[in-house]
């Protein structure tokens, strides 16, 4: 089976082989730090026994000088010589150490690094003899060289990397299957108002003959002038769908009041719409009025089929310190918990026919293009449910 780009398997794919990759890297860096680790013990060990040698040959203890150009010749080993009591004598590779100029304070920043050294290493213990006669004991203290500590942090670093990389392909196949999506999306809605134009055009030649024809039915010819505007009204908002939409300043009660006009004598005569505005009806916001239009219509027509043709539908606009809230309470059958998460996904649906996409774009309307939030205020099953819109200042 072949991957498309996009698709969810490739995505997958690709975190199998990342997690496969820091796997085998997290392995291969720890066993070899171990050797690493294992190779520096041995060569202090060496040293120290190097040590041990010179200064029982020789009956003179002061041959332990021979130190500077032997047991100390390593450069990248973090290594301190202390005395039976653990006092520092010597050191090595401790550049802070070098950059004390008093004695105490040096002395007090070696007995500190001591106290690392033994926790992270075993000290090393010198026996000094003269002719199987013990005159006196040392000790050296080691840590991991810079290199190997670098080492050990490597494995983390490489999966940081590896983990920003995988995210980023995990964004990167989300945004193209969205921008995809929204391609399909945009060239639909403008399909559609294209092919909206032509019989649209038809309707309105026929209402101005009708009228001629028949000037007596005029009241008739009225509410199918309504009908054909609100056609207009539906290419426009699909024409205007993948385009930056123009906001303007409008009166929120009036313009629903508009939409309630136009819906309550074509929805059943047994549904009452109550529109209800705090403080008062003079409550404006940034609309792009086709598009909200749509959600207003949608909103009702979902609690009128929620309701089966029977109930009350109440809207409430409101004043709030976000900006301008508008609740929309149905009396119908109310959703579940699992319904009210998942109601604005596309394709997902509680009629029995439809295709589940009306309350996703009108998601996509008031949060992409009005920058506000729409989601489920509160439902209750058999008893209803009040969707809010929120438009932010």
């Amino acid at each position: 089976m072949q991957l498309r780009p996009g698709h969810p398997g490739r995505k997958w794919l690709i975190f199998a082989v990342a997690l496969i990759i820091s796997s085998g890297s997290v392995i291969y860096t720890d066993t070899l730090v171990k050797q690493i680790e294992e190779r520096e013990r041995q060569q202090i060990e060496l040293y120290a026994h190097t040590l041990e040698y010179l200064a029982n040959v020789n009956d003179d203890p002061n041959f332990i000088l021979l130190l500077d150009e032997i047991v100390f010749s390593n450069t990248t080993i973090p290594v301190i010589l202390t005395d039976e009591f653990e006092n520092p004598e010597q050191y090595r590779n401790l550049s802070e150490a070098d950059k004390l100029t008093d004695p105490k304070r040096r002395r007090d920043y070696l007995q500190s690094v001591i106290e690392e050294m033994r926790a992270e290493h075993e000290r090393i213990e010198i026996t000094l003899q003269v002719s199987d006669e013990v005159y006196g004991r040392k000790y050296i203290f080691y840590k991991n060289s810079v290199l190997l500590a670098q080492l050990a942090y490597y494995p983390y670093v490489q999966l940081s990397i590896i983990a920003v990389f995988v995210i980023g392909i995990f964004l990167l196949f989300n945004y193209s299957r969205t921008a995809e999506q929204n391609r399909v999306w945009v060239g639909l809605a403008k399909e559609t108002a294209h092919q909206l134009g032509t019989p649209l055009s038809s309707l309105m030649a026929w209402s101005e003959y009708f009228k001629t024809t028949f000037p007596e039915q005029a009241d008739i010819f009225k509410e199918l002038d309504k009908d054909i505007k609100s056609l207009e009204t539906i290419t426009e908002r699909f024409s205007n769908i993948g385009s930056v939409p123009q906001l303007k300043q409008e009166n929120v009660s009036a313009t629903i009041e508009e939409i309630v006009s136009y819906l309550s004598v074509r929805l059943s005569t047994k549904i009452q719409l109550t529109v209800e505005a705090f403080p008062n009806r003079n409550i404006t916001a940034m609309l792009n009025k086709p598009l909200f239009a749509w959600v207003i219509e949608n909103l009702l027509k979902n609690a009128a089929d929620a309701m089966e043709g029977k109930g009350t539908i109440t809207i409430k606009i409101m004043k709030v310190s976000e900006g301008v809230a508008i609740d929309v309470t149905d009396t119908g059958k109310g959703l579940s918990k699992l319904a009210s998460r998942q109601i604005f996904r596309a394709g997902f649906t509680t009629k029995k026919r439809g295709w589940g996409l009306g309350l996703t774009l009108a998601k996509r309307i008031i949060e992409n293009y009005h920058r506000g939030k729409i989601y489920v205020k509160h439902s209750e099953l058999n008893v209803g449910t009040t969707f809010r819109i929120l438009l932010l200042d």
